[in-house]
């Protein structure tokens, strides 16, 4: 595979860090670019984030050093300097559709951890694993924005994919009701606890937006390319209630499901075994070799014990059994910050450089 120049913007954010510590030693892609706010600009990357670093492992030695740029004023100079951007901003959500646009037209493709775009309808939302053929309305998207290279990609929210992957082989029986309980680690909100210290022995049973997201973001995943747009999937129902919880990292979902023809429980755990999609054909980096992993103890998966799993980017479920109002329950984990957001975007990425995108 050839090499690519990459930038992160938003990189003295959480997952900006986490972005940067993934794509330190990536056989593809090599940073050259760093962008923050233009109070950011101008310092070092290890100025700027300073005492805010929060990732377990030491800054990047060769990010240390490099210079801010001004995410929003040096747009021009930027794109002339890579292939394509990773975008991890923390701004107001029309501020972000207006900036990630102003890149793609300058010709620089965007490959976002944010919310903004993610139901524009000519922009594709990607689990990898799960709808990688969406990548095609890219073609749409560039002929709407006048561009040759430049185009916005998204990942999903990080709530829905410890408990999507797991329902994704499982649609051939007709998911017909889904409800998903999940109880999300303060790293969600960039937060660890010494900087959200009323998180300790406590939990928040709301989270902003959270609840639409999960309810929605799924039917747009399952959806299908018709003309120029996605077109939203018409089922399952899904509701859901999103908690913040105190633990560093590690979304889990208690899921219950419900179908139009009911499989057994054995047909349910060997398709999860035998789960593969494209990135794990085509062997991309950071793909997990086995998606999903299935635990027969009665107390797993734990955040704690296996968020971590396959580097992070990996699928954890348990305690398949058959409810009493629904056909079956579950609980699903995965890692938000590393399969749910940097590292689902840098999988994406993959996907989209494998397959010509960047070229």
């Amino acid at each position: 595979m050839k090499q690519y120049n990459v930038g992160i913007i938003g990189a003295t954010g959480m997952v900006g860090q986490r972005f940067a510590t993934l794509l330190e030693n990536h056989p593809w892609f090599n940073v050259k670019v760093l962008a923050a706010s233009p109070r950011s600009a101008g310092q070092t990357y290890e100025e700027a984030a300073g005492s805010r670093w929060k990732m377990a492992v030491p800054m990047p030695e060769s990010m240390k050093n490099m210079v801010l740029m001004d995410a929003s004023a040096d747009i021009e100079k930027i794109a002339s300097m890579v292939d394509f951007c990773f975008c991890a901003v923390d701004m107001k959500k029309d501020e972000i559709k207006a900036l990630e646009e102003a890149y793609a037209k300058a010709e620089c493709p965007i490959v976002s951890n944010n919310s903004a775009h993610r139901f524009t309808p000519d922009v594709p939302m990607v689990v990898p694993e799960i709808n990688p053929d969406h990548i095609e309305i890219i073609k749409a998207q560039r002929q709407r924005l006048g561009t040759k290279r430049g185009f916005i990609a998204v990942k999903s929210n990080c709530s829905i994919q410890s408990y999507v992957p797991a329902l994704h082989p499982l649609r051939k029986f007709g998911l017909k009701n889904v409800l998903a309980c999940t109880y999300q680690a303060i790293s969600g909100a960039g937060k660890n606890f010494e900087t959200w210290p009323e998180m300790v022995d406590n939990l928040i049973p709301y989270i902003g937006g959270e609840e639409e997201k999960s309810e929605q973001e799924p039917l747009k995943v399952w959806g299908e390319i018709k003309g120029n747009e996605i077109v939203k999937a018409s089922s399952p129902s899904i509701t859901t209630q999103c908690l913040r919880v105190p633990v560093s990292d590690g979304h889990t979902a208690a899921v219950f499901v419900s179908f139009e023809n009911k499989p057994s429980k054995e047909e349910i755990l060997q398709l999860w075994a035998d789960f593969k999609g494209v990135p794990q054909e085509l062997e991309l980096p950071s793909a997990p070799k086995q998606f999903i992993h299935y635990f027969e103890e009665d107390n797993r998966p734990q955040a704690k014990l296996d968020r971590n799993l396959e580097n992070g980017m990996a699928v954890s479920t348990g305690r398949l059994r058959e409810d009493t109002q629904y056909d079956y329950k579950f609980v699903c984990l995965s890692h938000n910050t590393l399969r749910g957001a940097a590292g689902g975007g840098v999988l994406l990425a993959e996907l989209l450089a494998a397959k010509g995108y960047f070229d």
